[in-house]
């Protein structure tokens, strides 16, 4: 950001997906000792684990030991997939991981938000919280998630700020999936309550066929960072400097 030192800039792997398996056995420790020699930050963006069962959060967990840095993440959809998300989020704390619930962090001057955000649809296309009570309570999920968000926003100081979400914010990330499943795969809502904020940067996973990279109307930048979107560089994780 503008007034920064460069050498004050911190560097962020950020990297969503995984979806680790109770068999995938040091399937990540090489490509996280990778990340701890080439950044200083990782942000994992959700769905972490592949059912949400504690057996898979113990084997990310031992991967997790190789990484020497300061590690952030959130939980996606599939994280809670076995009712077990607590005990996830235990195991992961256990290692070092700052999990972020609605909750903040600051490392090296740069505040980390995050949540996991939920569906809903894109602009005009948003699902409106009318008629049937499984509807309203659909919807209710993504207000309650935005509100979360919010409150996170509004508890740190203004200056450098990334936010990590699991669902997209915006429906630019998204393209490349089906159409008739962008409603499930994030909302506006979210992007809406970032943009009341300076925040530098925004990632966020789950649509595994999206686009790499967008912007809020505002202009901040969002990048999909599930593993199997293509990216700069040709690595799994992008590299952003903040």
């Amino acid at each position: 950001m503008e007034g920064e030192t460069e050498g004050a800039r911190l560097k962020v792997a950020a990297l969503a997906d995984l979806h680790v398996g109770e068999t995938d056995k040091h399937a990540f420790r090489d490509l996280f000792a990778e990340i701890s020699r080439t950044a200083d930050v990782m942000a994992l963006a959700g769905d972490l684990t592949n059912l949400g069962t504690v057996q898979e959060a113990e084997v990310l967990a031992e991967d997790l030991h190789s990484c020497s840095i300061p590690v952030v993440a959130v939980l996606g959809n599939h994280d809670h997939e076995c009712g077990c998300a607590e005990e996830v989020t235990r195991i992961l704390r256990q290692v070092g991981v700052c999990v972020l619930e609605g909750s903040s962090t600051e490392i090296d001057g740069v505040a980390f938000v995050g949540v996991k955000g939920f569906a809903g649809g894109f602009g005009r296309f948003m699902l409106g919280s009318f008629g049937e009570n499984a509807i309203k309570t659909f919807v209710s999920e993504t207000l309650q998630e935005s509100l979360r968000l919010e409150n996170a926003l509004r508890a740190v100081r203004p200056g450098r700020v990334v936010v990590l979400l699991h669902y997209a914010p915006i429906v630019d990330t998204v393209k490349g999936e089906p159409p008739e499943i962008y409603p499930f795969l994030g909302c506006s809502r979210l992007a809406e309550t970032i943009e009341r904020f300076p925040v530098s940067a925004i990632v966020h996973g789950h649509a595994h066929h999206g686009t790499f990279e967008g912007r809020t109307a505002s202009g901040v930048p969002v990048y999909n960072v599930a593993r199997m979107i293509e990216k700069p560089g040709g690595k799994p994780y992008h590299l952003i400097e903040i």
